[in-house]
C-alpha cells in the first residue's frame, strides 16, 4: 500500500503510483507536496496508473503545480518501463491511452532491464483552434509574437499537448527562466503552452531549451522534442529524422510525412518505496499542507 517508484527520462524525473495502492486522494494539495523538492519525495510529475484493460493501459499525467497534463513523451517511457518492471505486463509492444491520445510503446531490454523505449506520439497539428492559440483560425507557423518589447517568431503546435517553439542562434538558460513564464501564461494560449528555444546545428540535429507548462525549467522533454522536431521540418530547416539535444541528453525524433510522430530515448528507475507514516498523515489531512 502507497507504494511509488521514481524513474527519469535524460534527467527529467516522475513519481509512478497506481491508484489501486493509494490510500489518500491526489488532490492539487497532495500532489504539490508529493512532488516537493524539500517537504515530499520530489520530481517533475506523478504518473498515475488508473486501470487496465483490453484497450490498454489509462495514465494520468499530473503536473508538480497539481495540473494535469495531457501527454508527456518522457512520462511515457518511465510508465512503460514501470509496466514491464513491476509485473503489470509481460509485453513488449502496448497501448497507453492518456488525455493527449492513444501512443503505443514498444520496448528495448538489456539484461533484463528496459534500457529504450520507442513512443508513437500521434500527429502533430499546426492549426490554431486545435492547439489552441488565439486569434482567427490559421497555421500558427513563423508568426510574430511580441513580449515586454521582445519580438519571437513562433511556431505553435500539438502533439496531444500545446507547443510554442522559437528558433534561435543561441540558448541561455537564465534567458528562458526569465521569459519561459511569461510566454507560458500568455493570454494568447488560453490553456498555457511549454516553450522551447531552439538552435538548429544542422540538418539532423538540433539544441534546445524547455519551458515546461505546470513544471517549469527541465532538462528534458519527450514531447517537448517531438514539438521542435515537427516545428524544423514545418519551416525546412532539417531533415525527417532528427536528434534532439537537450541538457539531459538526446532523444531520436521521426517526423513522417503525415505528421505521425515516433520518439525513442532511454529511461532509467533511480528507486522504489512506500510513503512514511508522517508523510502519509500530511497526505491524508490535506488542511496539513501548505505549499
Amino acid at each position: 500500500m502507497n507504494k511509488f517508484v521514481k524513474s527519469h527520462g535524460l534527467g527529467n524525473d516522475y513519481i509512478v503510483l497506481s491508484s489501486n495502492d493509494l490510500s489518500f486522494d491526489l488532490t492539487p494539495e497532495a500532489i504539490r507536496l508529493i512532488c516537493h523538492r524539500n517537504y515530499g519525495i520530489g520530481s517533475d510529475g506523478i504518473l498515475l496508473l488508473t486501470n487496465t484493460g483490453s484497450e490498454g493501459f489509462d495514465l494520468k499525467i499530473l503536473n508538480p503545480d497539481g495540473s494535469e497534463a495531457e501527454k508527456s513523451g518522457n512520462g511515457l517511457r518511465i510508465f512503460s518501463k514501470y509496466l514491464f518492471e513491476h509485473g503489470h505486463t509481460d509485453e513488449l509492444s502496448f497501448f497507453i491511452n492518456t488525455a493527449g491520445g492513444r501512443v503505443q510503446s514498444e520496448l528495448e531490454i538489456e539484461n533484463g532491464l528496459v534500457k529504450y523505449v520507442t513512443v508513437e506520439m500521434g500527429k502533430v497539428t499546426f492549426i490554431s483552434t486545435e492547439i489552441p492559440v488565439g486569434g482567427d483560425e490559421r497555421e500558427v507557423v513563423n508568426e510574430e509574437f511580441r513580449l515586454n518589447g521582445d519580438i519571437f517568431n513562433i511556431t505553435s503546435l500539438s502533439v496531444g499537448n500545446p507547443h510554442c517553439v522559437i528558433f534561435t542562434d543561441s540558448l541561455d538558460v537564465n534567458f528562458i527562466k526569465k521569459v519561459g513564464p511569461l510566454i507560458e501564461n500568455n493570454e494568447l494560449f488560453p490553456n498555457r503552452i511549454n516553450v522551447q528555444f531552439a538552435n538548429v546545428t544542422s540538418r539532423s540535429t538540433v539544441e534546445i531549451l524547455i519551458w515546461e507548462r505546470g513544471a517549469g525549467y527541465t532538462l528534458a522533454s519527450g514531447s517537448s522534442s517531438c514539438a521542435v522536431a515537427a516545428a524544423c521540418v514545418k519551416n525546412g530547416l532539417t531533415d525527417s529524422v532528427v536528434k534532439v539535444i537537450m541538457p539531459g541528453g538526446q532523444l531520436d525524433i521521426e517526423v513522417r510525412e503525415d505528421w505521425s510522430i515516433k520518439m525513442k530515448g532511454p529511461v532509467e528507475e533511480v528507486s522504489t518505496g512506500i510513503i512514511s507514516q508522517d508523510m502519509l498523515y500530511r497526505l491524508e489531512n490535506p488542511d496539513s499542507i501548505d505549499l
